[in-house]
């Protein structure tokens, strides 16, 4: 409930929280938020305080000590797209100035607000979070999917689904 209430589809313009939000939702992927949020600090501390200039030189050496970090979630194969997606992150940012302008471009600098009534109509994925997985993948960046972006567009508030009996929904504040 604190990460819906307090940070959950709030725009941000912080570029260490968008690559903390993509770092966790790559490692969410097949597992639950609620597990992913419990072991937040732990990713933090694994992985640089979210920093993509450290995570993108992560070693081999790194590598094998994280898939020994009982701490987080040890996938190979996640703990890999995440140093990977560091250098690719970094290049669009010497790219745009910063991965948020990339980011909020495809929303036109102007959050999402949908109004939804029911959980049951809020989406997985959305045409538009294709459009950006599809950009990305084609940048290199790896666990990238139209479902992980969409959950990032939600995280850093591109898109607001709070419903809106929710007292966070965008029209009650």
């Amino acid at each position: 409930m604190k990460y819906h209430d307090e940070e959950w589809s709030r725009p941000t313009h912080d570029d260490q929280v968008h690559f903390e939000f993509l770092i966790l939702e790559t490692f969410q992927i097949g597992l639950n938020w609620d597990l992913i949020l419990k072991k937040r600090a732990a990713f933090r501390e694994a992985f640089a305080n979210f920093q993509p200039e450290r995570v993108a030189g992560f070693t081999e050496d790194t590598i094998h000590r994280l898939l020994k970090d009982q701490a987080i979630i040890r996938n190979e194969r996640k703990i890999r797209a995440a140093v990977e997606n560091a250098q690719k992150f970094i290049e669009i940012q010497e790219h745009y100035g910063t991965f948020d302008a990339y980011l909020w471009g495809f929303v036109d600098n102007l959050p999402i607000i949908n109004r939804f009534q029911t959980e049951a109509e809020v989406p997985a994925h959305t045409p538009l979070s294709k459009t950006l997985s599809k950009d990305l993948k084609s940048r290199g960046f790896k666990l990238v999917g139209p479902t992980v972006i969409y959950s990032h567009m939600q995280a850093v508030g591109l898109v607001s689904d709070h419903l809106v009996t929710c007292p966070f929904h965008p029209d009650h504040l």
